[in-house]
């Protein structure tokens, strides 16, 4: 069985998600800080890692690229809620595209919350099968 680490600070996010995924058998840990993930990551060989990007304390940011450090082959998949907050804005300038800058310290997928169970059931799938 494929073991899969949830870091999400809001408690409604870590346990829906967990939910979804032990229901498509995945043994899941959920924890609701970067620190309490870097711990977990550190003493369980997690087949995959799910992040929150906006976390207090130790960051989404912070916590991937100490995964990566750790074991740079383990998926791990960004999630956030935020969006563009310029993407209606009539200028050049959009603003941070968040999840692309999470691609760059090494998440191999990415979702925006509130994201579609189907959405991130391929996204841990597909880091699956690439990471195999």
């Amino acid at each position: 069985m494929q073991c899969i680490l949830i870091v999400a600070d809001e408690p409604s996010v870590g346990a829906a998600t967990k939910i979804l995924l032990e229901h498509e058998g995945f043994e899941v840990r959920a924890v609701e800080s970067g620190e309490a993930g870097l711990k977990a990551f550190e003493t369980t060989p997690f087949d995959a890692v799910i992040v929150d990007i906006f976390m207090p304390g130790m960051d989404g940011f912070a916590t991937i690229k100490a995964f990566r450090k750790l074991r740079p082959s383990v998926p791990i998949i960004a999630i956030s809620g935020f969006m563009d907050l310029y993407a209606f804005r009539d200028t050049p300038d959009k603003g941070p595209d968040i999840l692309s800058m999470a691609a760059v310290l090494g998440a191999a997928k990415s979702v925006y919350k509130p994201f579609r169970p189907h959405d991130l059931l391929s996204a841990v799938q597909d880091s699956l099968s690439v990471a195999a």
